[in-house]
């Protein structure tokens, strides 16, 4: 059990709070040891987009993934979404001292339409509502998808996915009760992901007023 004490936002009033079983409460709590005496209190960040666990060429060790968190920990954020890694980073829940963490499984590519190492790449792209389902069930709620990257055989960004498979693919991954986000840069893949109800859009450099 933990204490803390100091000034509270916005007005700069006193404030304590204890923590016990991971819960912050506004009550004393018997034998709680005060770890914070003056200056400010306030919630920890969050860091809605990162990924833990993602390195140069993919799959990290899981030391490295720990220094990741870590570094968000130094930074202030204390809860991480996590948009897509290669490495398995469950057992970093078990690090009480790390921020919580928020996965959404591995990304989903086709080949060679992504970094290299960083995505579970697809052969055929009506194996995504299985590869969704599947990610679903081993994350946090959310799963991710590429929804454009480079394609050489026609030049820049284009979207991966057909607009039938993007319907099956997000209706199987809300059927297992996950939100789905995408990875997309340009315009072209937003309206197929739009209609097919995606949850979100990371990056969304392309959105216009139209697709918000």
């Amino acid at each position: 059990m933990l204490h803390v004490r100091g000034r509270g936002l916005p007005d700069g009033e006193p404030v304590e709070w204890w923590i016990a079983d991971g819960v912050l409460r506004s009550g004393p709590v018997a034998d709680a040891e005060t770890v914070w005496d003056g200056g400010w209190v306030i919630p920890g960040l969050v860091d809605a987009h990162c990924h833990v666990g993602l390195g140069p060429h993919g799959e990290t060790p899981i030391e490295q993934a720990v220094a990741q968190a870590e570094a968000e920990r130094a930074a202030g954020a204390l809860l991480l979404r996590d948009c897509g890694s290669p490495t398995d980073t469950r057992a970093l829940d078990d690090h009480v001292d790390l921020p919580r963490i928020i996965r959404a499984g591995r990304h989903l590519a086709r080949p060679k339409r992504y970094g290299r190492g960083h995505a579970i790449e697809l052969e055929g792209e009506w194996d995504l509502p299985a590869a969704l389902t599947e990610q679903a069930r081993r994350g946090d709620g959310w799963v991710k998808l590429v929804g454009d990257w480079i394609d050489r055989a026609v030049g820049d960004l284009a979207p991966l996915w057909s607009d039938d498979v993007l319907v099956a693919a997000i209706a199987a991954a809300h059927g297992e009760g996950a939100r789905v986000t995408a990875h997309v840069f340009g315009e072209d893949a937003l309206p197929g992901l739009i209609a097919a109800g995606i949850d979100c859009i990371e990056h969304g450099t392309g959105l216009t007023d139209d697709t918000v």
